[in-house]
């Protein structure tokens, strides 16, 4: 017989009341799918649901990247949202929808002011990426849904090898002791028979934006190719010289101005945004300090760390010598093979910690759902340790890596690391925070920040560490290499983007002051830079960690609320900025045009 489920309603949150026993395969899951807290519900949610959609939207329509008329049109619709919200009655919201006004209201300054940063590097850019516009021009008219003179695409195609030749060879003339650079500019072909010198980060960035519209102007051909006899008979030889070239033209700046060579690891080479760029990030997150100030307080809680070191290192015997320490921990690891072994019984010790002791709510659904990977050797030279969420991908050595990395593998995935990181990619981190944010306030993904989705993660490191979970000295070694590993990221992605240090720099600060391996610090750096992942990124883990932190402090230990009831409202409010979750947990006052000033 089927089992019987009814769904009750109170006020506005739904009750689940399950007519099963507890023997029945799957009803201990449906059985605690119900609201842990009454939550206040925000009178602004299909507002914000409404822009993420017509967001989605306009991407999808306006899907040309670097297009003048994208650019155009999305500034249009930002500007359109901001006036949009002068016309609602701030002070009659509730708590809940004043922080998604104010969270909406900043996301759509942001979303122009990277419509004016894509500007300026454009405009960096131009005299390397000539034929840029023609490309977006051919595109846009598909999308306008406009009939097609085949003879006349042809034209523009021949055109366009003509200009992509012309400035390759013109790059090509440049590189090395060559002339002063061109001032040639998009609309100015001729002047690209000069040479053209570049830096490395500007031919980096023009390589992306050249590979960007190749897929544009790929997607325009294959719309009609085959399909249209007169269109394919026109245009097939001049796209596909054009195609080609634009492949070669890429492969120059990467190869003969950026130094990248073929089949080896790429450089890393980055894209600094400068202390504007920053100051614009920083303002988007509701964080109201300048990179300078972070810079310090990174090294603040770096020294703090690095006392915690050498404390343990004594405990294990090497007295101030913390990298002998280090090495010992590092040794101790299971043999191949093992690994996923030892990531089972680590993720269930974690769970039952938080759990007996009334930490933070568990559903058994979350508990029992999470899955395993073993990631691929190419992946790990971007990513040398876990990466988690409801699937841990675990880095470990294969058969088909060279000895030595082989042996780093095991060295940088050893027991004791692997204690302290577990729990930050499985429960209680990603993978409770997804399970989470799955089920509520879903309308703020729109405001998604890695601020709350590794502080998080990083804050029940500090959490854990707090309350004795680390109990031997080895375990703590481990710990205190990830909290000085998140210390250092801030240091070297801030001043990277800042101007003040180079990537092989990174690298080293990381082997000298953190005790990585070499190889180890290398993938971090590239993944840090030449990834995808936004530039403060990395320096958002222990800030976001130092942000939960504070406000644990502020409400746990006065005993204002439980730590279960803490974890539990932010976990139901959405990944938002954590200044908007003090803002919901302690009622903080709030105006139409908020500034952040919490100084955590």
């Amino acid at each position: 017989m089927i089992a019987t489920r009814t769904i009750l309603l109170a006020g506005s949150v739904a009750v689940l009341a399950v007519g099963v026993t507890a023997q029945t395969p799957g009803s201990k899951y449906v059985a605690q799918v119900q609201p842990l807290l009454q939550l206040e519900t925000s009178d602004f949610r299909e507002v914000v649901d409404r822009y993420a959609v017509d967001r989605a939207g306009m991407m999808r329509r306006f899907d040309a990247p670097y297009s003048p008329v994208r650019r155009a049109e999305l500034r249009g619709f930002y500007t359109g949202w901001r006036s949009a919200l002068q016309g609602v009655n701030f002070d009659r919201l509730t708590q809940p929808a004043k922080v998604d006004y104010v969270l909406l209201d900043t996301q759509l300054q942001y979303e122009l002011r990277l419509l004016e940063r894509e500007q300026r590097v454009l405009t960096e850019t131009s005299a390397l990426v000539p034929f840029l516009e023609p490309i977006a021009e051919l595109h846009e008219a598909r999308r306008r849904h406009e009939p097609v003179d085949a003879r006349k695409a042809a034209s523009t195609l021949k055109q366009l090898l003509e200009r992509i030749e012309a400035t390759r060879k013109a790059v090509e003339a440049g590189v090395g002791d060559k002339p002063a650079p061109t001032t040639a500019s998009a609309g100015n072909s001729a002047a690209a028979d000069a040479p053209i010198k570049t830096t490395k980060i500007v031919a980096f960035r023009a390589a992306d934006i050249t590979t960007s519209v190749r897929k544009t102007l790929e997607d325009w051909y294959n719309y009609r190719s085959g399909y249209d006899p007169l269109f394919t008979w026109w245009t097939e030889d001049p796209f596909k010289k054009t195609n080609e070239a634009l492949g070669k033209y890429v492969d120059t700046l990467r190869e003969k101005v950026v130094g990248i060579e073929k089949g080896e690891d790429e450089p890393i080479i980055g894209d600094p945004i400068g202390a504007t760029g920053l100051r614009e990030d920083l303002d988007h997150e509701l964080i109201p300090y300048t990179p300078e100030e972070l810079i310090a307080l990174a090294e603040r809680e770096f020294k703090v760390l690095e006392g915690e070191m050498l404390e343990a290192s004594r405990d294990m015997g090497f007295g101030d010598n913390w990298k002998g320490a280090l090495e010992k921990v590092k040794n101790d690891h299971v043999e191949p093979g093992k690994q996923p072994e030892l990531i089972r019984d680590l993720a269930y010790e974690a769970i039952d910690y938080v759990t007996t002791r009334n930490l933070v709510t568990v559903p058994p659904l979350a508990r029992d759902m999470w899955r395993m990977t073993m990631m691929t050797p190419e992946r790990q030279k971007v990513a040398p340790f876990f990466l988690g969420g409801e699937v841990i991908q675990v880095s470990y050595p294969t058969d088909t890596m060279e000895h030595d990395d082989k042996l780093m593998s095991l060295r940088g995935n050893n027991r004791w690391f692997s204690r302290a990181t577990v729990f930050h990619e499985l429960i209680p981190g990603h993978h409770l925070q997804g399970f989470m944010t799955d089920r509520y306030a879903t309308h703020r993904r729109a405001f998604v920040t890695p601020f709350w989705t590794e502080g998080w993660s990083l804050y029940w490191e500090m959490l854990l560490w707090d309350l004795g979970f680390h109990n031997t000295p080895e375990s703590r070694v481990g710990a205190m290499f990830w909290r000085m590993h998140r210390a250092a990221r801030i240091i070297f992605s801030l001043n990277f983007h800042l101007g003040r240090m180079t990537p092989q720099e990174a690298i080293d600060f990381l082997v000298d002051r953190v005790g990585h391996e070499r190889a180890n610090a290398t993938a971090e750096v590239r993944r840090s830079f030449n990834g995808s992942y936004s530039p403060l990124y990395q320096a958002a883990y222990m800030l976001g960690g130092i942000q939960f932190r504070t406000l644990h402090r502020e409400l746990v230990e006065t005993k204002k609320m439980t730590d279960r009831e803490f974890h539990d409202t932010i976990l139901q409010n959405g990944r938002i900025p954590v200044e908007m979750v003090r803002a919901l947990l302690t009622r903080q006052p709030l105006s139409r045009d908020y500034k952040a000033s919490w100084r955590f």
